[in-house]
């Protein structure tokens, strides 16, 4: 008998079986399973068991947590918490051509000790074209162009940088694990083995990664149960911005976001995206509303846009971009209800401008304004912002962080804001700007269209 053990592999979870399936039972995707040898590793070190017998204290500090590496870019450093911690695993995914090499490439530039960019997708050459395109000339900044995890190691081991960089980890593979590069089982083991060697070594690694057709970070769940920090790196093809994301983060919040916008050379923060966002909005136009969404702890304004055209066929259409379709048919039928508009035989478009997507109720009320100005063919005040939740019943519901979304709008020269009708924690001396609280969206559309 052969001592070769076969497995057959589900590529999107991890999913092992003794047998090919065309349906996983976990991840519930069709055709996603591949043969794999299961072979263990010759040598297994036995020192990490060894190192776990200490007993520390809860209350006990210790200076790794407190040290962190400031990469020079305040956006990059403040979706990762404040820096990077020396001997934490951070994966960056997203997009091909999104711009995650570049986006690294400028974050480790800025760093002053030796740094190790492993690249298993681009030669040589190709990472100094790109280093010259971004007017990055940095001493302590070397390239190993290498696949082999083993002589990865070797060499980190015995130079001992900073800070290390691999790209990607789908062409990195261990030589005593049968399978081609980029399986379940070869991005698992080599991930393993890196946050070993950052833990032992205490020296942090970023590791890039790829998002698969359905928008997942490939390997998913094998890969960000291991690493320390999930950062995605997303945008839309026809907009210049970018979104860095924290979706999982040990040593800081998930909530905070960075954004980027795409030159020639290279990445450049957005210090202030409200007024990138509202940079091309033409004023004077019905069905367009400006409304204050929190992303993170940072409040950004962006521009609802509707139109309401007759629709010439059966059953109108309904199209969103960057809103939820689900939380547009609601609201659709909030309006008919409670305002009495007849919207059977209307088409309704909505996009918010930019290329943002909003995911939170304080939009709702923008939404519902921009379209009944549309349907009205009446513009609303270009320098009025509005904000709220709606409720089934048409009252306006409060939200959070109300004074953020107050005191961007007023840094941004609108001379009103709609808001609920909840308690506001802000002096009179310290606003210029007229706050009118509503408490139905009858009242609402009052203020903003009369």
């Amino acid at each position: 008998m052969s001592s070769i053990k076969k497995k057959f592999v589900c590529q999107t979870c991890g999913y092992e079986s003794i047998q090919w399936l065309g349906k996983c039972p976990s991840c519930g995707n069709w055709n996603t399973f591949s043969e794999e040898i299961e072979k263990k590793l010759k040598n297994k070190s036995t020192s990490t068991k060894q190192s776990s017998t200490n007993l520390f204290r809860i209350d006990e500090k210790f200076e790794v947590i407190s040290s962190r590496l400031k990469t020079g870019i305040s956006e990059f450093d403040r979706v990762l918490g404040g820096g990077l911690i020396r001997g934490s695993v951070v994966l960056i995914a997203g997009d091909p051509g999104i711009g995650k090499s570049t986006l690294v490439l400028q974050a480790v530039s800025n760093l002053i000790e030796k740094v190790i960019y492993v690249t298993g997708e681009e030669s040589f050459e190709q990472i100094n074209l790109r280093a010259s395109r971004l007017k990055i000339k940095k001493e302590n900044l070397f390239i190993l162009p290498e696949t082999n995890l083993t002589l990865i190691l070797e060499l980190l081991d015995k130079e001992t940088p900073e800070l290390v960089v691999i790209d990607s980890i789908q062409t990195i593979y261990h030589d005593e694990l049968d399978g081609s590069p980029g399986t379940i089982g070869q991005i698992r083991e080599c991930t393993t083995a890196l946050m070993e060697f950052a833990k032992k070594r205490n020296i942090p690694i970023i590791i890039i990664g790829h998002i698969t057709k359905d928008g997942l970070i490939a390997g998913p769940k094998a890969l960000e149960h291991i690493v320390d920090a999930v950062i995605q790196f997303s945008g839309e093809k026809n907009y210049s911005f970018r979104i860095l994301r924290a979706v999982k983060n040990r040593f800081g919040s998930t909530n905070e976001i960075g954004i980027f916008e795409m030159h020639e050379d290279g990445l450049r923060e957005v210090e202030n995206p409200s007024q990138v966002f509202l940079s091309e909005r033409e004023y004077g136009a019905s069905g367009s509303v400006v409304t204050s969404i929190i992303e993170g702890t940072r409040p950004i304004l962006v521009e609802v846009q509707a139109l309401v055209t007759p629709s010439g066929y059966g059953m109108a259409q309904r199209v969103t971009t960057g809103f939820d379709s689900r939380r547009l048919s609601i609201l659709l039928a909030v309006i008919e209800k409670r305002l009495s508009f007849k919207l059977s035989q209307l088409n309704v478009f909505l996009n918010i401008a930019g290329g943002v997507e909003i995911d939170e109720p304080a939009a709702d009320l923008a939404v519902c304004s921009s379209i009944i100005s549309s349907i009205k063919d009446i513009p609303a005040d270009s320098l009025t912002c509005v904000v709220g939740e709606v409720g089934l019943g048409g009252e306006i519901r409060s939200i959070s962080h109300l004074e953020k979304r107050i005191q961007e709008a007023q840094k941004l020269g609108f001379k009103k804001i709609i808001v609920p009708s909840q308690k506001i924690n802000l002096k009179q001396d310290e606003l210029s700007i007229q706050v009118v609280q509503i408490k139905t969206l009858k009242d609402a559309i009052k203020e903003i269209l009369e």
